[in-house]
């Protein structure tokens, strides 16, 4: 028939499922039926003929998925890019396209060859032709996206597969006449689904379920209200006749073995174009350095999986590899993103490993003003524990009181910028804060080499949880360090809760404190109060701690404790009447180490120092491990949490807990110098002793 819609075919004559190169595949190798194929081929060959015009090209031997014509190139008008396939299994196909589509007289587009894409099985013309829709994640990657825009001056939305069995966008996704929309959302992302729901009116959504989906039914030709696949449920048959659309079914199983059925059979090389056509695509890019060393850390994996994980694509420009192993590298990074706010979701986790951007790209911090107190922008720029560093007036500033989850405000004085980290609430009327990515960068690298001269005494600081296995050995190196940090004047402090005192762990605290090794104590109302009890009457939460047994009447000696404590007014009056005369508070008190009760709402009493206004308490919390060399944090999940927040890097934490979920979340925060200890923690307090013990006493000659 003669008609002004017209499609690319190619007979299977040397069609086989040879190789793998999707999940399909898999199994399937040698078991097509190229009679059926044939067969199954000429169907569908025969429907389209009915309706449309057909051109074919030749088949040629040893490239099996030449038949699958959707991924020879994507045609607009008289310009077609030529197909980059990412497998070198069809990569000998494009010479061959491109030799048909210069005959026809296109003007063929030829993209990078390190640059995958893979024609309309990845990129779909709205059928009403105001934009291109292209997918990236498996075969094509996200920077052809922007080229594609400049060849054929139409604009591009970019749409990120997240399931490998739709490794094509053509697989899930089918754009139909007036703007409906055949897809499943299963295959895409939270962003790209958004984007889709921005685009396409939700009467006009038709969303397939999975049963359908992995029959393909999403790779259909569309030619007017026709719509062709391989099988359809009677549920997708009645959605799609309730908007005017008939399906017609034809057998396309052999063609599945290879992963392709209709629409990957096809190329349509007639589309619909919009008269106003825009030519723009919403790529953002941007190029970032990363210094270190890079492959021995794995530091350059994780960003590149950043990216990807991220919704973006990469481009390594440039990798110096040191030459040495104590030599850094260096990775120079072009990073793409379909829209400026995924890139700088990205950003945010690229800037927290480290990388920055080129000298010549560098560019000031954005800074906005707050026109209401405690309230910032909606896009303000959340602070990490990471050192960091702010450009402003063209200079780089360090930020003060680092610390996780803050904003960062920006002032200007006789002496320059200064830029410090304020919690939302501190936020005043007037203060200049940070937007967005640009001007950031993280120096934890830097961080890390001032540490490295005990790096390798205290190697165990890598994070992660350790296991009872290698508690012996931790102990030991806590023992070290602490000894070390006793004698230099450094700072220590312990956060710690109830199970501490439970667990008999309350002497040896106690014996710690006595013995100069923690300079600040951290916790709630219940640690404080099991204390006391136990100095007061032997007894923790009722249980006669020497017998393991319950006393008669000990469920009120918490609050007999509390009531006495009440009695003189505080812990340290306490002390120094002689009513509290032993404990970890006592020594506290004693040996003048600063100790902070945070309360709760389950709290009984509480005591006379337990702090019930939270945001005090966080501030005294703050106050307290601000110059901490390393944290204790013993058996006391959200109060470990916490203080975990606001300590910047560079301090190093041991979380000890028999649970280890509380441990992994301590170690999950990302920072290097924490680690997690599944243990009893007052085990790991005794064998802490035990070991400081060894390492005061004299050496004897032998």
């Amino acid at each position: 028939m003669t008609s002004s819609i017209r499609f690319l075919m190619c007979s299977p004559h040397y069609y086989e499922v040879d190789y793998v190169i999707n999940p399909w595949m898999e199994g399937n190798i040698h078991r097509s039926s190229l009679e059926l194929a044939q067969e199954q081929w000429q169907g569908l060959y025969q429907i389209i003929a009915n309706h449309a015009d057909v051109d074919l090209v030749k088949p040629q031997p040893g490239w099996p998925d030449m038949v699958f014509t959707a991924n020879a190139g994507l045609i607009l008008d008289d310009q077609v890019v030529l197909s980059r396939f990412l497998h070198p299994e069809r990569q000998g196909e494009e010479p061959f396209f491109k030799e048909w589509f210069e005959s026809q007289g296109y003007t063929v587009h030829t993209l990078p060859a390190e640059l995958p894409f893979e024609g309309a099985g990845d990129a779909l013309l709205d059928r009403e032709g105001r934009w291109l829709w292209a997918g990236y994640g498996f075969r094509t990657e996200l920077d052809s996206h922007a080229l594609v825009a400049q060849w054929l001056n139409i604009e591009v939305l970019s749409l990120h597969l997240m399931d490998e069995r739709f490794y094509h966008l053509d697989t899930c996704f089918c754009p139909l006449t007036e703007g409906y929309l055949l897809y499943y959302p299963p295959a895409f992302d939270a962003y790209s689904n958004r984007l889709i729901e921005l685009r396409v009116p939700a009467e006009k959504r038709i969303v397939v379920d999975e049963p359908d989906a992995v029959n393909f039914a999403c790779n259909a030709v569309n030619i007017d209200r026709l719509v062709i696949m391989n099988q359809a449920s009677d549920d997708l048959k009645r959605q799609l006749a309730a908007v005017g659309f008939e399906v017609m079914e034809t057998p396309l199983t052999e063609f599945l073995k290879a992963g392709g059925a209709a629409k990957c059979l096809t190329l349509r090389v007639t589309e619909p174009l919009h008269p106003e056509p825009t030519g723009e695509s919403g790529i953002v890019a941007r190029t970032v350095t990363l210094t270190g060393h890079l492959l021995d850390s794995g530091l350059v994996n994780r960003a590149l999986d950043l990216v990807v994980e991220g919704g973006g694509s990469f481009q390594v420009l440039k990798f110096d590899l040191g030459e040495q192993r104590q030599s850094t590298s260096s990775a120079e990074i072009r990073v793409s993103a379909p829209s400026l706010e995924l890139m700088d979701e990205i950003m945010a986790q690229l800037i927290d490993l480290g990388a920055v951007a080129l000298p010549d790209q560098e560019q000031d911090a954005h800074l906005v003003t707050i026109n209401q107190a405690g309230v910032a922008p909606d896009d303000f720029y959340s602070s990490t524990i990471y050192p960091t560093e702010v450009r402003v007036q063209g200079q780089w500033v360090r930020v003060q009181n680092q610390r996780m989850d803050g904003v960062i405000v920006v002032s200007t004085s006789a002496t320059g910028p200064a830029a410090v980290c304020k919690l939302l609430r501190d936020l005043q009327v007037g203060d200049q804060v940070i937007v967005g990515y640009d001007g950031i960068r993280s120096v934890r690298n830097a961080a890390e080499r001032s540490r490295s001269t005990h790096q390798e005494e205290f190697s165990f600081m890598g994070s992660g949880v350790s296991s009872e296995r290698r508690v012996e050995l931790i102990v030991e190196q806590v023992a070290w360090e602490l000894r070390r940090l006793r004698d230099q004047g450094g700072k220590t402090v312990v956060v710690a809760g109830p199970v501490v005192i439970h667990t008999g762990g309350g002497e040896h605290l106690s014996r710690l404190i006595r013995e100069g090794y923690v300079q600040a104590l951290l916790g709630g109302n219940a640690i404080a109060v099991h204390d006391i009890e136990q100095a007061l009457l032997g007894t923790s939460l009722g249980v006669d701690m020497k017998q393991g047994t319950s006393v008669r009447g000990g469920h009120r000696h918490h609050l007999r404790a509390i009531n006495t404590i009440r009695r003189y007014g505080s812990i340290a009056n306490a002390v120094e009447q002689g009513v509290l005369t032993k404990g970890v508070f006592y020594e506290c008190v004693r040996h003048n180490v600063p100790f902070s009760l945070a309360g709760s709402i389950r709290d009984d009493g509480p005591l006379p120092d337990t702090q019930m206004d939270l945001i005090a308490a966080q501030a005294d919390y703050a106050r307290l491990i601000e110059g901490c060399d390393m944290i204790l944090m013993l058996s006391t999940m959200l109060h470990a949490i916490g203080v975990g927040n606001m300590t910047p890097a560079g301090v190093k934490m041991v979380c000890v807990d028999i649970n280890p979920a509380v441990v992994t979340k301590l170690a999950d925060r990302g920072s290097l110098e924490s680690t997690g200890v599944v243990t009893d923690v007052g085990l790991f307090l005794s064998l802490l002793v035990k070991q400081l013990e060894r390492l005061t006493q004299p050496h004897i000659a032998a």
